[in-house]
C-alpha cells in the first residue's frame, strides 16, 4: 500500500470546486480546502506508486481550476 499527501494550487475562486472533483477520483481517500501556500490537501491510497503518481498527474491536473500539484509519498504506515 502507497500512502501519498498531494497539495493542490487552485486558480481564484476555485478550490471547493476543485475538492469536490478530486473526491471523486479513484484512488483519492480524503480532501481539504485549506489556508496557505496551498489550497487543497489531498490524501491517496493505492496498491503501487503509480496508481498515486497518475492520481496526481493526470487526474488532478486535468481538473479544470487545478493550477500546480506537488506530490508527498508517506515514508512511514
Amino acid at each position: 500500500m502507497v500512502h501519498a499527501f498531494i497539495m493542490v494550487k487552485t486558480t481564484t475562486g476555485s478550490s471547493a470546486d476543485a475538492r469536490d472533483a478530486i473526491l471523486a477520483l479513484e484512488f483519492v481517500v480524503d480532501a481539504h480546502v485549506v489556508a496557505g501556500e496551498y489550497d487543497v490537501i489531498v490524501e491517496a491510497d493505492g496498491d503501487a506508486v503509480g496508481d498515486v503518481l497518475n492520481t496526481a498527474s493526470t487526474g488532478i491536473q486535468g481538473l479544470e481550476g487545478v493550477a500546480d500539484t506537488k506530490t508527498y509519498v508517506s515514508m512511514s504506515a
